[in-house]
């Protein structure tokens, strides 16, 4: 997805705004307050947000609907609870973060792999994001919050598609239909 130049927080919006663009529905996720974004960087002991991170989390913090579908994500999620279990991985594993013990984890997928930003990259208004697992190891899967935002994003033409093959076949629509537009004729 071609970002458009800005700062990060337009960056995301713009993201956003293209994805709802494509059908998802803008009411099925719902943004958190900067005193809940404070809260869980508190949490996980970090004094700084990056820019990028704190928009998506204005966007989707509290509910992320079809974005991230699986995966833990949102200021309720994050704990310090999280962070130490990913500080923990990363103690098994050869990895290249220049600060793990002050990482801010973004994500985590059933408790062995997670999506953070590195310590040592929390003054950079839109950091890169890595891609932490569980056995395996950690790599730098993303140049910035921005197009992690939007490699993360779901694919709603694929599940317009989808919805509209089990309509086909008589079958009841998704629980997940609710957040999809229907198609405009």
């Amino acid at each position: 997805m071609n970002q458009p130049i800005g700062n990060p927080g337009e960056r995301i919006d713009a993201i956003f705004d293209s994805v709802c663009a494509n059908g998802l529905r803008r009411g099925s996720v719902a943004g958190a307050s900067d005193d809940q974004i404070d809260q869980m960087a508190a949490d996980q002991g970090v004094e700084r947000v990056p820019e990028a991170v704190r928009e998506v989390l204005r966007v989707m913090g509290v509910r992320s609907g079809l974005w991230l579908a699986g995966t833990a994500f949102g200021v309720e999620a994050m704990t310090a609870e999280r962070k130490r279990h990913v500080v923990a991985t990363l103690g098994g594993l050869d990895h290249e973060l220049a600060d793990p013990r002050g990482l801010l984890v973004l994500t985590a997928h059933q408790g062995y792999a997670y999506h953070v930003v590195d310590g040592a990259d929390l003054d950079q208004d839109d950091p890169p994001v890595w891609d932490v697992v569980e056995g395996e190891g950690a790599r730098k899967a993303w140049d910035s919050v921005s197009d992690w935002f939007a490699g993360t994003a779901p694919n709603v033409a694929d599940l317009r598609d989808m919805m509209e093959m089990m309509e086909e076949m008589g079958k009841q629509p998704p629980k997940w239909a609710e957040f999809v537009e229907p198609r405009q004729s």
